[in-house]
């Protein structure tokens, strides 16, 4: 692929322009989305503090929560800051290798929670399809394994498209980047180079990642359904569903915006750049939002000791 005489050769730094459209009332979209960062901070943190605190929620399901909010924690902190910078302060620019890691540890904390959120639904199948044998089954020692090994899934799983990007680009048409972070797809299409690798990549990692879990938890709860209705006491069927529902409701805002976001960065060409941009933006800072409020409002254990 022959390279245009008007690119840049590896920059030392990139400039992220917010919402594309509407730059001008970027300083009173921050004010939202500062409040959802401040609430998902609290909330993540609250729960943090009571299932850490209360023994009696030293149980799978709540650990797996814990970790949730980790998470959630970590992937609002890896963004925020810097978009907020944008919208309030005017500092848009970032290095170019800050905007890698960037990159990196956003992508890693949503696989991660793609795990985690797999893993609950496990965790749920086995409580309500085999509950003689969950204690046996789910253990805290095999709860441990899980979160080291979707960790580390997720990390590795992400790293070939930062190194893809790191040694496999030169040269750039631009060093504007039209978004309020550092997000893969976006950074591939400032090369002036062939990206097909790249973009390929990116496609494979998000099947492994997405559709993998999507497929598993799908099939957990149709599995869990199937379970309920065959109960003979509707006392059985309530209790069951007022245990999955708040998982599902997580699982579904979770994805629903994942699969928007990535749809329209490679398929979305009519879409208003700024719809997509703030859909993006949403799906990031949506799940730390939500899940401490679907989980302190839904699961009785954790809102009475709220």
């Amino acid at each position: 692929m022959s390279i245009s005489n008007i690119t840049v050769f590896r920059p030392s730094v990139l400039t992220l322009i917010g919402i594309p459209g509407l730059e001008t009332v970027q300083c009173w979209i921050g004010i939202p989305f500062c409040v959802m960062y401040l609430i998902a901070m609290i909330g993540n943190s609250l729960l943090l503090i009571i299932i850490r605190s209360e023994r009696s929620l030293h149980e799978p399901m709540y650990i797996f929560v814990g970790m949730l909010g980790v998470t959630d924690i970590a992937l609002a902190t890896t963004i925020m800051p810097k978009m907020l910078g944008i919208f309030w302060f005017r500092v848009p620019d970032i290095y170019f290798d800050s905007c890698l890691l960037q990159m990196w540890l956003i992508h890693t904390f949503q696989g991660i929670e793609s795990g985690i959120l797999l893993a609950m639904a496990v965790d749920r199948y086995v409580a309500i399809c085999y509950p003689l044998r969950h204690a046996a089954i789910v253990t805290h020692r095999l709860v441990t394994q899980i979160g080291a090994v979707v960790t580390l899934r997720a990390a590795f799983l992400v790293a070939p498209c930062l190194i893809l990007i790191k040694f496999r680009f030169q040269f750039y048409h631009t060093t504007i980047i039209s978004h309020c972070y550092c997000e893969h797809m976006a950074i591939v299409k400032l090369a002036a180079e062939n990206a097909r690798v790249n973009e390929f990549y990116g496609l494979f990692g998000a099947f492994i990642v997405a559709g993998f879990h999507l497929t598993f938890i799908t099939l957990s709860y149709a599995q869990i359904f199937f379970t309920v209705f065959r109960l003979p006491q509707k006392e059985g069927h309530l209790k069951a569903f007022n245990t999955c529902i708040a998982h599902i409701c997580v699982f579904l805002q979770f994805y629903l915006l994942a699969f928007f976001s990535f749809f329209t960065h490679r398929f979305g060409a009519h879409v208003p750049p700024y719809i997509h941009i703030l859909f993006s933006s949403l799906y990031l800072l949506v799940p730390p939002f939500f899940n401490p409020l679907v989980y302190g409002a839904k699961t009785k254990q954790i809102r009475i000791h709220v």
